[in-house]
């Protein structure tokens, strides 16, 4: 019998203000997690663990991290205490090879660009969650490699979720423009899309690009999605678009999927919110 694999995607995250708020892309995640086949786990590659090595969270416990300041009590006071899954970990480690991944059994947990996204997709965090981190040394195609590496845990039941923005530029935030994207932000994500959903293996064409700067001026919420794009190439098929949109004029908020079974139905309203002034301070989202 030939088993479906389980569906992998990319989440344009945006503020952690999602993970309380509902509008049309909380919305799309939860009826994501609806649409879903019962992961064994979910392995997430995040924005916001961005070090200098490849490292797997292997504790049987993870913690929720808080990785931000300036918001409402009510964000920090969210826990997601989903359990952790050292026997995926170990699992990453050996279909790595010879990439070498280790393990982190103390120092990491669930950051906010995992549980802003699964409080909505598997609000009961019941099921085990393992973070893979990006390591910040190496060039974007080690990346993609790398994604495609991980396309055997699909087939044993594993969901691999990229969370991140295509296009992140805290600097250009405009408070103005809550659901509009600047030009330059619009054709870049544009740009990638028709990348994702044609021939994923493009994606790494788009540091060519001429607004790949202005788009993406640190590349940590840019390489998320490049797991993605090594899943597709992995699976010789594209991508579909979940949902799509910007947030406050510099962010994109789309997301994409991989072998999902049946597309959801989208609400309505603009990302979460984020205080004035917080982006350009340097917070972390």
């Amino acid at each position: 019998m030939t088993v479906s694999p389980m569906p992998a995607a990319f989440i344009g995250h945006g503020s952690p203000m999602n993970a309380l708020e509902h509008n049309r892309y909380t919305e799309s995640w939860r009826a994501l997690g609806a649409a879903l086949p019962k992961p064994r786990a979910v392995l997430v590659i995040s924005a916001h663990w961005y070090i200098n090595a490849t490292a797997v969270t292997a504790m049987p416990k993870p913690r929720t991290i808080h990785d931000f300041y300036g918001f409402p009590q009510d964000l920090f006071d969210v826990e997601y205490p989903a359990p952790g899954a050292p026997e995926i970990a170990d699992e990453v480690s050996e279909i790595a090879k010879p990439t070498w991944v280790g393990h982190d059994s103390d120092s990491w947990g669930i950051d906010h660009g995992t549980w802003s996204v699964l409080t909505h997709m598997f609000p009961d965090a019941d099921i085990p969650v393992v973070q893979l981190s990006i390591n910040a040394m190496k060039p974007f195609d080690y990346h993609v490699e790398l994604g495609a590496k991980l396309a055997p845990l699909r087939e044993s039941g594993v969901m691999v979720v990229g969370s991140g923005n295509v296009v992140h530029n805290l600097g250009g935030v405009d408070f103005s423009r809550p659901d509009l994207g600047f030009d330059w932000a619009q054709r870049f994500d544009e740009l990638a899309k028709e990348h994702m959903t044609s021939n994923p293996d493009e994606v790494l064409r788009l540091p060519e690009s001429r607004d790949f700067e202005v788009a993406v001026p640190t590349p940590d919420h840019f390489i998320p999605l490049l797991y993605l794009a090594g899943l597709g190439a992995a699976a010789h098929r594209p991508a579909d678009v979940l949902v799509d949109g910007y947030a406050y004029g510099s962010l994109s908020m789309t997301a994409y999927t991989l072998d999902l079974p049946a597309h959801p139905e989208h609400g309505s309203g603009p990302a979460g919110s984020v205080p004035p002034g917080i982006p350009p301070d340097g917070t972390n989202i």
